[in-house]
């Protein structure tokens, strides 16, 4: 198996793993937060002690996800409508530079993010009631490190395409 074809493999099981996996969260978020709300005001009680914390880290994860799913197809979102009328000679460099700069505040946000992640671990902050908080927190430094990747993958493809890219 080529190198070319193991990559497209890969990226089509990835794919498909984000997309089960912002599916999956999305309706168990629905549910949860409807379950807390049938709790609350028919059955009567607080609903469960830990559902809120645990829809907002869910939250967290959504977003994250969702923001990875963008970014593989380049499908952020950004106000273009200067690039829509920009002469279509200077658009490559305009895009060259957009994707060089999301790509950079991706990478300092995984950075800074990771070491977020490894303060919360030394200082052992925990969440629902007592899970170790940097697990559930692990989705900052990844998911911002995939969308860097990502965009340097888009830099490179405005820079050099390959023949199956220009197609």
């Amino acid at each position: 198996m080529s190198i070319g074809r193991l990559l497209k493999r890969l990226d089509r099981i990835g794919r498909c793993v984000e997309d089960v996996l912002l599916a999956s969260l999305l309706t168990t978020m629905i549910l949860l937060a409807g379950w807390q709300i049938v709790q609350r005001n028919l059955i009567g009680g607080g609903g469960m002690i830990w559902g809120d914390e645990l829809l907002r880290l869910m939250v967290l994860w959504l977003g994250l996800l969702g923001a990875m799913a963008a970014s593989r197809e380049d499908r952020h979102v950004a106000i273009d409508l200067l690039l829509r009328f920009m002469p279509s000679k200077i658009k490559p460099l305009v895009l060259v530079l957009l994707h060089l700069f999301t790509a950079t505040v991706c990478g300092l946000l995984a950075f800074h993010s990771l070491r977020f992640v490894q303060m919360e671990h030394e200082f052992q902050t925990t969440v629902l009631s007592g899970l170790p908080s940097w697990w559930f927190e692990l989705i900052l430094p990844v998911g911002f490190g995939m969308m860097c990747l990502r965009y340097l993958g888009h830099l490179r493809r405005t820079i050099f395409p390959l023949p199956e890219e220009a197609a």
